[in-house]
């Protein structure tokens, strides 16, 4: 008996459980995007808010979690298993974009509104 092999059921949950940490890194993406109004205010660079960092962090370990979730659900791989590996390898590159992008510096140079914000007042 082989024990890398983890029993249907439980094989099941795990695939189940790595979904759903799959679809809350979707939700922690979204919601970091659209915190992103956050960090000016009035011309003013403001930084980037906690909650910002918050989901840039929570992001990232969902994904790993659905990542190590699918990987740990055996040997024989199915359609639903290949596709939940994709969508977390591409979930995970974009969060860690949305990561590098919470700790760069300000985009403005410490001036306030420039580039295409002052175009769009």
């Amino acid at each position: 008996m082989n024990s890398t092999v983890v029993p249907g059921p439980v094989r099941r949950g795990m695939l189940v459980a790595a979904a759903v940490s799959a679809v809350i890194s979707a939700v922690l993406l979204v919601a970091h995007v659209s915190f992103d109004g956050d960090t000016f205010r009035h011309c003013a660079y403001l930084g980037p808010s906690t909650r910002m960092y918050v989901t840039a962090w929570a992001g990232p370990v969902c994904s790993l979690a659905a990542l190590v979730l699918t990987v740990r659900g055996g040997q024989r791989r199915t359609g639903a298993g290949v596709a939940l590996v994709c969508l977390s390898v591409l979930l995970l590159a974009v969060q860690l974009l949305a990561l590098y992008w919470v700790y760069r510096p300000d985009p403005s140079g410490g001036t306030g509104c420039s580039g295409l914000a002052a175009l769009l007042a």
